[in-house]
């Protein structure tokens, strides 16, 4: 299992790569094409068709290795307060949620995939940028979300069933013994360790 999440995570990042050359590709086109229009009347033609294609492959390229890190947005309210095997039992259930949602738009996104390669679907315009590329990254970026789920979700069985270690949510803020976040500029001077030096 562990070789597995190892080469999950590999793939994950080099996707992540990808779709950040992509977001640098995207940010010069946008600032040539507003410079040359504005100053120069010399638009790049595609730029926003190449732009919005470019989108996709930064948002569904990170969702794998976003959740590899467990860093998507959640609200904790309550999870940081349950005890080890309930919030074990919470990720499972945020797992199982997540493979049902992501299936139903994985599931459709091949649908819009394969139906917009046999049309050759292409974007109107100048440049006739074909669309279908993708259609075919958001089912990928999709499809290897789900596997990260399905890997995820064996993990928190296994945290429930206590046959592995389950992590401390506060653990990830580097909280202090005594509850409050370890940061040591907020510190008063004179404290070292909790205790305040004896004056001279």
């Amino acid at each position: 299992m562990k070789r597995l999440g190892d080469i999950m995570e590999r793939l994950a990042l080099s996707v992540l790569l990808v779709g950040g050359a992509g977001m640098l590709t995207a940010m010069f086109l946008g600032a040539g094409d507003v410079v040359g229009t504005q100053f120069f009347g010399w638009p790049i033609h595609g730029a926003l068709e190449i732009t919005e294609s470019t989108m996709v492959l930064i948002v569904f390229g990170g969702l794998a290795y976003a959740q590899i890190r467990r860093s998507h947005i959640r609200v904790e309210l309550l999870y940081s307060h349950m005890p080890p095997r309930v919030r074990a039992a919470m990720d499972v259930f945020s797992d199982i949620a997540a493979m049902i949602f992501f299936g139903l738009l994985l599931w459709q996104a091949v649908n819009e995939a394969m139906f917009s390669w046999s049309i050759g679907e292409a974007a109107d315009g100048l440049i006739q940028f074909p669309l279908y590329p993708a259609r075919f990254i958001l089912a990928a970026g999709t499809a290897l979300l789900i596997l990260q789920l399905v890997l995820d979700l064996v993990l928190d069985i296994q945290r429930l069933r206590g046959k592995a270690p389950i992590e401390d949510p506060a653990s990830d803020l580097g909280a202090a013994p005594d509850g409050l976040p370890d940061i040591p500029e907020l510190r008063e001077p004179g404290l070292q360790s909790g205790s305040r030096q004896s004056d001279p």
